[in-house]
């Protein structure tokens, strides 16, 4: 791994975005991608501020982290496709993959694997029952309900985000800190690492 990791995260909803804060401290390279912009409804669930709203979710975060911590990043807001998969995660110590999809999961994966870069997913259900954070060797991508179906958009599973975000920050520190791939299964039960 280089002297300063860059951690590319795919993906700044719900999980991505509280992960991500989470990780601001680690002496890391921070790389968010998302095309989609901030809502009135993101504010629920998300790590983003009122003055976000109508932004995109990458620059958004960068600038946040910047103004509150000090923290700098770089923020590409544009949707992850074939076309441009390599030249977004060129360069990647670690691939994070926090997309509500099974599409972009599946894009992500298979470039990851012929790249061979290291790639961590992390979901959660719709009911918000379960969340678990696997590395890409272990992952399968549930599809959603409807194509483009939203999820976490209302604030009724922010417990279980932020414990699954935080198990991502944990995962993604033990790789960064001393390259260890753990999994973890995150339950109303309480936190298991695999």
């Amino acid at each position: 791994m280089p002297e300063r990791p860059r951690l590319v995260f795919l993906g700044v909803g719900a999980l991505g975005s509280n992960a991500a804060v989470a990780c601001r401290t680690l002496d890391a390279e921070l790389v968010f991608v998302d095309f989609d912009r901030v809502e009135s409804k993101n504010l629920l669930a998300q790590a983003y501020v009122k003055q976000s709203v109508g932004k995109h979710k990458a620059e958004a975060l960068k600038l946040q982290l910047l103004n509150f911590w000090g923290a700098k990043a770089q923020a590409h807001a544009v949707r992850v496709t074939a076309d441009n998969v390599a030249a977004l995660t060129a360069g990647a110590s670690l691939l994070v993959d926090a997309f509500d999809n099974a599409q972009s999961r599946r894009l992500v994966s298979a470039h990851a694997r012929s790249a061979q870069l290291p790639l961590v997913h992390a979901a959660i259900s719709a009911d918000g029952t379960f969340g678990l954070v696997r590395w890409d060797e272990r992952f399968t991508p549930d599809e959603e309900g409807a194509p483009g179906q939203p999820t976490c958009e209302g604030g009724e599973h922010l417990p279980m985000i932020a414990q699954v975000s935080a198990a991502l920050a944990r995962v993604i520190q033990d790789f960064v800190t001393k390259q260890l791939r753990r999994d973890v299964m995150v339950t109303l039960g309480g936190v298991q690492a695999t």
